[in-house]
């Protein structure tokens, strides 16, 4: 059987792939995640997911190698991972009370092809105080996440409603498409 190698490092997403009861390992892609010039959120996530499946792939050419990418989209501009307190609380401030796209991109690279898959999800943020925007950001710390909330854990919370085709997605991989790449690539899932 193939060896497949997550090209991440992050728990959640680590999970996730269990979840599918396959064998593989984890390895971080090393890639930096810059947003070129001109290119849409869509075409950045699917880019990054692409560049860090062949970052993984150039080390472990015999692999079959997933990577995922995910961003926040609010009025055509990407919000990425806010790193401070400050950025966090002024992309909640900028998101509570509208709809904006998570976007999550997964790429799936192995004997010589590429297959990409997006899945965009609408979020509508309830309306939000600055003592709730605050409160939340102290208690879930989302300073290394899209958008600034943890949808896996207390950031759920913070959402009126969410539409879109992949329920877990919203967590980080595309769990559908992912299914669906994997098995065109002959790998068994239950």
């Amino acid at each position: 059987m193939k060896k497949i190698i997550l090209a991440s490092q992050s728990v959640y997403k680590k999970r996730m792939v269990e979840n599918l009861g396959i064998h593989f390992e984890a390895e971080s892609p090393r890639v930096d995640e810059v947003v070129l010039p001109g290119e849409s959120p869509e075409e950045t996530v699917l880019r990054l997911s692409v560049e860090k499946a062949e970052a993984v792939a150039a080390r472990h050419p015999e692999a079959i190698v997933v990577a995922t990418d995910q961003a926040v989209s609010i009025d055509g501009e990407l919000l990425g991972k806010p790193g401070t307190f400050e950025a966090a609380k002024e992309h909640l401030s900028r998101m509570q009370g509208r709809t904006h796209k998570l976007l999550t991109a997964v790429t799936v690279i192995g004997d010589g092809h590429r297959e990409s898959a997006l899945e965009i999800h609408h979020m509508t943020m309830r309306p939000l105080s600055t003592s709730a925007i605050a409160r939340y950001l102290v208690k879930d710390q989302p300073l290394d996440s899209a958008g600034s909330y943890k949808i896996e854990t207390m950031g759920i919370s913070l959402f009126s409603s969410i539409s879109g085709n992949d329920p877990v997605a919203i967590m980080g991989v595309p769990m559908i498409a992912l299914t669906k790449l994997l098995l065109r690539w002959g790998i068994e899932i239950p």
